[in-house]
């Protein structure tokens, strides 16, 4: 079974001292003290100046970003900042996910960075909070696109969640919309 994003930050963490001869707090220290301010002038400097991998830099750069708090390790955390800017889209995706229950009580909800996955054995469907709407991903093959549904603009799930359809409203949930999960699912596992 793949590690999950907080089995893989902790491990970095753990590990960071004994590959590189500082803690997590000498690092962040050194980070504050470069100088350096933008995102990606950090992760160029850790790879070019002390030899961090690509992601490694990246996991440090989120840590320091996150006010030297790791990242993963709460998925409440994930998602109340996935809602920070649109806390009015909370009560819709609270009764998306009910609805979603409803319909298959075995679903699971696992928080990520970025987006909401939506799993039974593998991720049939991700959810992206945005402004005034939810995008419902799923992978839909090469099902044509039409006025419901759009191909994916979500951000971070796998790209075989090739298509979305916009919910403003529960009622956007529709019973088309739990046929084209029930495809998805089917797809995936």
């Amino acid at each position: 079974m793949a590690k999950t994003s907080k089995e893989i930050e902790q491990e970095f963490i753990n590990g960071l001292k004994t590959e590189t001869g500082k803690d997590l707090k000498s690092w962040l220290s050194n980070i504050t003290k470069s100088g350096i301010e933008k995102r990606n002038d950090i992760i160029k400097w850790l790879k070019t100046e002390h030899n961090f991998g690509h992601m490694n830099a990246n996991l440090l750069m989120g840590i320091y970003a996150n006010d030297g708090k790791p990242v993963y390790s709460s998925e409440q955390n994930l998602l109340d900042n996935q809602f920070e800017k649109y806390q009015e889209m909370r009560p819709l995706f609270e009764e998306l996910q009910n609805a979603i229950l409803k319909w298959d009580n075995s679903a699971d909800f696992v928080t990520k960075k970025t987006y909401v996955s939506v799993t039974k054995k593998r991720e049939f469907a991700a959810i992206n909070i945005k402004k005034g709407e939810l995008r419902l991903g799923m992978d839909l093959g090469d099902r044509p696109f039409d006025q419901l549904v759009q191909k994916s603009k979500l951000t971070g799930p796998m790209p075989r969640i090739s298509h979305m359809v916009i919910i403003h409203e529960i009622s956007d949930l529709t019973k088309q919309v739990f046929d084209l999960l029930e495809t998805s699912k089917i797809r995936v596992n």
